[in-house]
């Protein structure tokens, strides 16, 4: 049996922040900003929408484009590291603000490897036959745990929310492929020190803006480069395919850099990588469903194209699904 995508949807705040009014708040230009990153503009949630509000407006979209109904969801899985609350789970807000029966819904957190890992449970998932329709959602709200006075980071990122509805396909299309990895010894490139068990939050954390993103860039970039790789090269090798048979690649969007990077490596012209980096920043969990959905509504896939999606993250984790569009 192999199991495919029924349905993608996503959903982005309403507010823009570009750059030139990133040079209002910080020490950096427009220039600097996008010749680093290739980040234009990103999105901001208001500060009364939470993770679960952007990720209900996303699975909306995706189960309308699924032609199935709240009831019809067996599973919810939720990759984020910006959940509404600690608990209860963003997926059990999510059940129960879609009206959805009493399913097994939780929120797992593999930062901006949270929808492959998402993809890859439900795959697992639904061939024990125990699940027919997973909701899988991917959202982060990065804004809220970006210090705003550290222009190294807080040009980055963006808010917003994917969802795909991910059920047992009728033919050869869906995911051929799934592959997961993590390196806990490199966490501490890319961490939220505070509000955890090991530091709960105290006036001194606070203070100190440890409840804020702590990156080390360019060690991070050196890793993501080496984990992309990894990860598209075992992802075609386990889906029996080369890099020629590619029709798309959906990289995450952190780094235009490391997008173009990867894309050469695979020798792929840039019309079959999907960039939405200009527009939304680097949304995290969400970052690989938007860019899904956005290849979608421009009407690029058709079926039996393989599209390669590939991601690393806080963790490290980091992995790829090999997809045949249907």
């Amino acid at each position: 049996m192999r199991v495919g995508i029924k349905g993608i949807g996503a959903a982005l705040p309403k507010k823009v922040l570009t750059n030139k009014d990133l040079e209002k708040m910080v020490d950096t230009t427009d220039e600097w900003i996008y010749t680093r990153s290739g980040i234009r503009e990103r999105r901001i949630a208001d500060p009364d929408i939470a993770a679960s509000d952007l990720s209900v407006e996303a699975s909306k979209l995706a189960l309308e484009r699924a032609g199935v109904t709240p009831e019809d969801i067996d599973i919810i899985l939720v990759g984020t590291v910006t959940p509404d609350t600690l608990f209860p789970s963003t997926a059990c807000v999510v059940q129960s603000k879609l009206g959805c029966r009493k399913v097994p819904a939780f929120d797992f957190s593999a930062g901006c490897t949270g929808f492959i890992y998402g993809l890859a449970l439900a795959d697992a998932l639904i061939k024990t036959g125990n699940y027919k329709n997973a909701l899988v959602i991917g959202v982060d709200l990065l804004s809220r745990i970006t210090d705003w006075a550290d222009r190294a980071t807080c040009v980055l990122f963006g808010d917003g929310a994917g969802a795909a509805v991910v059920a047992p396909s009728e033919d050869e299309c869906g995911i051929i492929s799934t592959y997961l990895a993590s390196d806990g010894s490199l966490g501490y490139l890319l961490e939220l020190p505070a509000g955890g068990s090991k530091m709960p939050a105290s006036h001194k954390t606070v203070d100190e803006k440890l409840h804020t993103i702590k990156m080390k860039g360019n060690e991070v970039f050196k890793s993501a480069v080496l984990a992309m790789s990894e990860a598209a090269q075992e992802g075609l090798k386990r889906a029996g395919i080369t890099q020629e048979k590619l029709n798309y690649l959906i990289p995450h969007q952190a780094n235009i850099r490391i997008i173009d990077f990867l894309a050469e490596r695979l020798k792929l012209p840039k019309e079959k990588v999907i960039v939405t980096i200009d527009r939304v920043g680097n949304t995290s969990a969400s970052s690989i469903p938007i860019a899904l959905n956005d290849g979608y509504e421009r009407g690029l896939f058709k079926k039996g194209d393989y599209i390669l999606m590939v991601a690393f993250g806080a963790g490290f984790t980091w992995g790829s699904v090999v997809l045949r569009w249907g």
